[in-house]
């Protein structure tokens, strides 16, 4: 959730798995020492996570491997049992549900949202044209990533309090800004309202069907949203970027978008059936999530029903990565070498595990330095009117910058409100999440844009009025 660029929520699609040709015959993973090295190294030495859990699939089997611990302070070791939230690794699970129900007959992919809802709900429509369930499995559907009316009660757990009721408010009053189909913008909101939708036609809740038609046929037996006993015992405690222990989260209402927890086991099980190292009835759905492609906008990746989709020098990565308040998660495979990655962190940090997915199916794929230390300095408040205003960094991606009394905050279109941190005078930082930002000026010392500095890239956006 706590990212500035205007990519995925739960996920951060500007952490793209990059993919080179590699014949099938020629992939190989490496060695778990070499693997254990790089979960080492991220742990003790960049101190990006307390405990990751990394699963790889290939021809010659699957393999767990593990460093660190079930909590800080805990020296309970972490295994391919121990559970995570995955986040928005949920929505892959909404979306096979979707292709499913079509193979059932159930629905159909241009079946309009609002067939699904109560009566006295009003989907939004733009050009006599209405948000097909496709549209909301490939955020097209012109919905904003968050409702505007999603009132965070407890920071802690941003989603816990977020109703029904106030989710049919939101969509009976909204104004789309754009035509449905006409553009790829990453949708929470999208993804928990599939997941409500699916659970209505199926006449219960998306828990017991994500379970009865995904889990029982896959044997995927901790894989929930409620946890039994022994899932409790195994659930590791997610942590903030300071490395403390923070609280779960609940998505009673926007199940769909990220409300699952799971295990490594239980992930490389689904993965092997998307592989086709298992023969499971999920099988034509599965394909089918792929067979459907928009364009995002971003060169060389794509999205199918739920997965993304990298392509480069001919080989394609399909992926999702999660994160949530207190984890980090990576699921990715290659159906022509037919290998998979799993990378599950118990801590929400700017540098994730996607990079590791990414470099065990591509070793071309850099790792990601740990993100350099900032130092907050004192200067002038008063400097912090000047700068005070809105910036577009992209058509559907303004930064909001606000003052309240001795302190300066950014806010990002459909995101939440974090406070910015001066290292000089044009130089600040966020804590929550690895970026910073620069304020440009003109001869005459006034303000005109500014620049995002986050995952690599450097975004510059003009002051608007």
């Amino acid at each position: 959730m706590k990212k500035l660029l205007p990519v995925l929520a739960f996920a951060a699609l500007a952490l793209l798995p990059c993919a080179v040709a590699q014949s099938p015959a020629s992939f190989a993973f490496p060695p778990d020492s070499e693997i254990r090295q790089i979960l080492v190294d991220r742990i003790d030495k960049d101190r990006q996570s307390v405990g990751i859990v990394v699963g790889v699939i290939e021809p010659a089997g699957r393999r767990v491997i593990t460093y660190g611990s079930l909590e800080k302070g805990d020296k309970r070791p972490l295994n391919g049992d121990t559970v995570f939230e995955i986040g928005s690794v949920t929505k892959v699970f909404t979306s096979l549900l979707l292709t499913d129900m079509v193979q059932r007959g159930e629905v159909a992919l241009t079946d309009p949202v609002s067939k699904y809802l109560p009566p006295g709900v009003k989907m939004p429509e733009r050009g006599g044209r209405q948000i097909t369930l496709e549209d909301l499995a490939t955020h097209t559907s012109g919905l904003p990533r968050l409702p505007s009316n999603l009132a965070q009660k407890d920071p802690a757990n941003p989603y816990a309090d977020y109703s029904v009721e106030q989710l049919y408010q939101f969509l009976s009053s909204y104004q789309l800004t754009r035509d449905i189909g006409s553009q790829y913008e990453y949708s929470n909101l999208g993804g928990g309202l599939l997941g409500h939708v699916l659970a209505r036609r199926a006449g219960m809740n998306y828990e017991t069907l994500v379970r009865s038609r995904i889990c029982e046929p896959l044997g995927m037996k901790s894989t929930a949203i409620t946890l039994s006993a022994d899932m409790k015992a195994r659930f590791a405690a997610g942590h903030d970027q300071a490395l403390e222990t923070v609280a779960y989260w609940d998505l009673p209402t926007l199940a769909g978008a990220g409300a699952l927890r799971s295990t490594a086991n239980d992930l490389l099980t689904f993965l092997a059936a998307n592989l086709g190292y298992t023969k499971s009835p999920l099988a034509p759905a599965m394909a089918a999530m792929l067979a459907t492609r928009r364009p995002t906008g971003v060169s060389g990746l794509e999205i199918g029903l739920g997965w993304h989709v990298s392509t480069k020098d001919g080989r394609e990565i399909i992926w999702h990565n999660g994160g949530t308040g207190g984890f980090r998660t990576f699921v990715g495979f290659d159906l022509k070498s037919r290998v998979g990655v799993v990378a599950l962190s118990n801590t929400s940090t700017a540098t994730g595990v996607d990079d590791i997915g990414r470099h065990l199916l591509d070793n071309k794929s850099p790792l990601t330095p740990a993100p350099k230390e900032h130092k907050q300095v004192a200067v002038d408040p008063k400097l912090f009117d000047g700068y005070v205003g809105r910036y577009e960094l992209a058509p559907t991606f303004v930064i909001t910058v606000t003052r309240e009394g001795n302190q300066l905050f950014v806010q990002a279109t459909g995101q939440p409100k974090f406070e910015v941190f001066p290292e000089s005078d044009k130089d600040y930082f966020l804590k929550v999440v690895d970026a910073q930002i620069t304020f440009e000026t003109d001869s005459e010392g006034k303000v005109t844009g500014l620049t995002l500095h986050q995952n690599g890239i450097n975004k510059t956006g003009k002051r608007i009025e």
